[in-house]
């Protein structure tokens, strides 16, 4: 089984953004610093007598006869559909799973994670996104298996379509809620239980496995002192000193990116390391893609607990920073409203450390990823775009301070550029009055051309580091005209 992973994740409603799309956005972190990733696409495909079973647990899980197509981040090396992790299907429902969360030992002791035949991270995209209509029946399904097959990790799990964004969570083996959020409000959820009140009477906005409050009645996991209160992250979550390091100053730094006179109001502005902080906020302005890649690519900016820039060598390691060398894939996983559904849907990819990488576009409605990304391996290459990546956070990180200045440059002008291929793309699908087939064909090529024009972009200014590293030896010496 591979081990858990640590990410970040952050969810829009459709009010809170400026342009009215959903998203879902999330890093993926490895292990460690190296796990290679691909962006691909599987094709629709009808299998009749279709079993999944998983290579990690053994569950065998029948599965529909029709699959829908979707794009998908899976791990390599692999000769299995495994971490597939994010991606958005043909009915333009988005999933991202999983953050990796734990359940508190009171919790575990009353309902045990099922470590044979379950359902866990590395198949769970797999057997639910082709399968689904709506993020709303993106929660059932997924809820539905892990009451039938259990499951052996404790999981966040983002979903959305153009109106609705769910965040989904397991504790145990075989328990799960669900909670809407709200189309004017924004959520953070690092690697810790994050929903908190739970309204078992409000289907529109919750959805839990079937016999919770009676579990939860019956082995006395509730410990507030108000019997109305479920508070699932008091209940079966954990709040340890490892949370307050690695888990809420993430969340604590969102929240003032976004809702910082909030914070200020709960008095949270300086208190990066309580168990008190909102899942779910109110931000202060329009939300747009730009926020978010700033977020999943920060390091404590303009506080005391940035690793890069303080100088007090015990404050800038007290926390787990969101842009760290364990980034592998980074995912925006924007719905747009608004706009013709067969080009609504939008992927943000980046690879390699985030605080360097820019953040490229492709529509989902596409056949195929560029050859780039799609390849991956052990082996490195700057054939592939995850390790080109890889190679270009090597070649900043030693020369950070020399260096930064001109990232930020390069970063900017490859926002721009996407943002305007977006524009021209959409302008010339609207013209040509484009749909079906010839318009899947069209997003294909003119996704691959922006990826194209990044990719030159990049290596264009990892030619440039390269050249002025040479210069930052440490064993340069200045010598005469004539030696």
């Amino acid at each position: 089984m591979k081990k858990d992973l640590a990410c970040t994740a952050i969810l829009i409603g459709k009010d809170a953004t400026v342009d009215g799309s959903t998203i879902v956005a999330r890093n993926e972190d490895g292990y460690g610093p190296v796990g290679p990733k691909r962006f691909i696409v599987r094709p629709a495909r009808d299998k009749h007598h279709n079993m999944y079973v998983s290579h990690e647990t053994g569950a065998k899980i029948p599965l529909p006869v029709h699959a829908y197509r979707y794009t998908t981040e899976p791990s390599e090396p692999s000769t299995h559909p495994t971490y597939e992790e994010a991606g958005i299907n043909e009915k333009n429902v988005a999933m991202s799973s999983t953050e990796t969360t734990y359940s508190n030992q009171r919790f575990l002791g009353c309902d045990p994670l099922v470590k044979h035949g379950s359902v866990n991270e590395g198949c769970m995209l797999t057997v639910v996104l082709p399968y689904i209509n709506s993020a709303r029946e993106g929660v059932k399904r997924l809820g539905k298996l892990i009451e039938t097959y259990g499951t052996g990790q404790s999981n966040g799990i983002a979903f959305s379509d153009h109106n609705e964004v769910w965040y989904m969570e397991t504790a145990g083996g075989h328990h799960w809620v669900a909670v809407r959020i709200p189309d004017d409000s924004y959520a953070i959820a690092p690697n810790q239980i994050n929903i908190q009140d739970i309204d078992f009477h409000d289907p529109k906005n919750y959805m839990f496995s079937n016999d919770l409050p009676e579990f939860v009645r019956k082995n006395h996991l509730n410990l507030s002192s108000d019997p109305k209160e479920f508070n699932f992250r008091n209940i079966a979550g954990t709040h340890t000193e490892a949370d307050a390091h690695y888990n809420t100053p993430r969340a604590w730094y969102g929240h003032l990116l976004f809702s910082p006179k909030q914070m200020q109001k709960l008095g949270l502005a300086d208190k990066p390391t309580s168990q008190n902080i909102p899942f779910i906020m109110k931000p202060e302005h329009k939300m747009t893609v730009d926020d978010v890649e700033y977020f999943l690519s920060s390091h404590y900016q303009q506080t005391p607990y940035d690793p890069f820039t303080h100088k007090n060598e015990l404050k800038k390691q007290t926390f787990r920073s969101i842009a760290l060398d364990r980034n592998q894939i980074s995912h925006i996983l924007q719905i747009r409203n608004g706009i013709n559904p067969q080009y609504a849907a939008i992927e943000w990819i980046a690879l390699g450390f985030f605080a360097y990488s820019p953040y490229v576009p492709f529509y989902a409605n596409i056949l195929k990823t560029p050859e780039n990304y799609a390849t991956a391996g052990n082996h490195v290459s700057m054939r592939s775009a995850y390790w080109m990546y890889k190679i270009l956070s090597v070649i900043v990180e030693p020369h950070y301070h020399h260096f930064i200045n001109e990232i930020n440059t390069y970063r900017k002008a490859c926002q721009a550029h996407a943002i305007h291929r977006i524009k021209v793309t959409d302008s010339k699908v609207k013209n040509k009055s484009l749909n079906g087939k010839k318009l899947t064909e069209f997003l294909t090529k003119a996704s691959d051309k922006t990826a194209d024009q990044i990719t030159h972009q990049t290596k264009e200014v990892m030619g440039s580091l390269v050249k002025q590293a040479l210069n930052l030896s440490d064993l340069h010496f200045e010598s005469g005209d004539n030696l």
